[in-house]
């Protein structure tokens, strides 16, 4: 039985195809999942020209198609044989890919793949789902709308997940959600947060060498918690990457963001140099002017972000963003992309030249290549080195903005 999948997007997207493909592989022999995004249009037009490839290629085999993309625009693939939309809503529901196909009038059992190509790398980590959905408001955002409210998942199914995990071989592990740091539960009467869920399975999973989290909200009152507990404990990677957006209040303000650029520099004060962070940075925002951009262009170099994903606003119809007055235009946006893409470069370089000579502990992936606690590409010289394995890691140059180090 095969059940090919594919995902577009965020991380959680991969997870539930993982755990999407579990359930149909019991019941269907061949079939397609591909799992959409709509963050922007640019991204919905993409999953919908993959889908058609799909069913061209495939000419007998079902194609189920979910997510967000085929969510919000489900009309996309109407007209495409033999793709069946799934609702965000009933992804993980069994019964619903069943009902689809007898609705269809099409057999599970004489569905067959001929062609498959996925271009996703094998991963050498585990990513586990711990919540699902945002009760925020972001005045940008779309997802919040196509994935509902938030959902957080019982302690007893994500450690079961982790130790099926450690037990595959899978040694670092990284915790994700639509709006992570939002993860709460009521366990024993007490409330039972991010910060409590990372210190138990540091505890409960003595196997797992390395734990980091997935993009998290800077406003959270968790963030604080999780940076003592990265201080405090080795095995949890200490590198933090902030769904930031922006460092100028006022934009802040209009995006309705939570935080403000002094929680951003008490993230830094309290990591005291111990923890390295990235952010995803929206460029041209409605009423951002040059002198707004600058803000947050200034406060991006004094963080010292090492990473960054920056992005031109793209207006969502059907969000507050869309219809603010002030757009900018988008050539200035990618301009001011470029202008974040450049100081982050900077500041890397100069954090990159702190590390050599540093031991650190790293996860080797394919072709001898791995991440460094902080998160940064190194090549491992020497004889080859089996993937998953975690080594330390002697750090002796810089080459095309990828450490190069000696497992020691």
């Amino acid at each position: 039985m095969t059940i090919k999948t594919l995902s577009f997007g965020c991380r959680l997207n991969a997870v539930e195809c993982e755990k999407i493909s579990a359930q149909l592989s019991g019941v269907i022999d061949d079939a397609i999942l591909v799992n959409t995004c709509s963050v922007t249009a640019e991204a919905e037009r993409q999953c919908a020209q993959t889908v058609r490839r799909l069913s061209r290629e495939n000419p007998n085999a079902a194609i189920f198609v979910t997510g967000c993309g085929a969510t919000r625009n489900p009309k996309l693939f109407a007209d495409i044989s033999r793709a069946f939309v799934i609702d965000n809503a009933d992804k993980m529901n069994l019964r619903v890919y069943i009902a689809a196909l007898e609705s269809a009038n099409f057999n599970p059992k004489t569905s067959k793949i001929d062609i498959f190509k996925s271009n996703e790398a094998r991963l050498s980590k585990k990513f586990i789902r711990v919540q699902n959905g945002c009760n925020h408001d972001c005045t940008y955002c779309i997802t919040r709308f196509l994935r509902g409210p938030n959902i957080s998942y019982p302690y007893e199914e994500i450690l079961a997940d982790a130790r099926a995990a450690v037990a595959s071989g899978f040694y670092e592990i990284v915790l994700t959600g639509v709006d992570t740091a939002s993860y709460m539960r009521r366990e024993n009467g007490s409330l039972f947060m991010l910060s409590d869920l990372c210190a138990a399975l540091l505890q409960d999973v003595p196997e797992m060498q390395h734990l980091r989290l997935s993009s998290i909200d800077p406003a959270s009152p968790e963030v604080p918690k999780i940076i003592a507990l990265m201080k405090k404990d080795t095995r949890f990677m200490p590198h933090l990457h902030l769904s930031m957006q922006s460092a100028s209040n006022p934009i802040l303000h209009a995006m309705r963001r939570r935080h403000n650029t002094d929680k951003l520099r008490e993230l830094v004060r309290l990591s005291d140099g111990a923890v390295s962070f990235s952010a995803d940075i929206i460029c041209g925002f409605p009423g951002e002017t040059a002198e707004l951009f600058n803000e947050t262009a200034e406060v991006v170099r004094e963080m010292g972000l090492i990473n960054v994903h920056a992005f031109p606003f793209s207006p969502r119809p059907g969000t507050v963003a869309a219809e603010l007055p002030n757009q900018v235009n988008r050539a200035e946006s990618k301009k001011r992309v470029k202008i974040i893409y450049d100081i982050v470069a900077q500041n890397r370089a100069k954090f990159m030249q702190s590390q050599i000579g540093k031991i650190v502990s790293v996860l080797v992936e394919e072709n001898n290549t791995g991440r460094t606690p902080d998160d940064i590409d190194v090549k491992i010289t020497g004889a080859p080195i089996p993937n998953k394995t975690i080594c330390d890691v002697k750090i002796t140059g810089i080459e095309n903005d990828k450490f190069v180090g000696l497992c020691v």
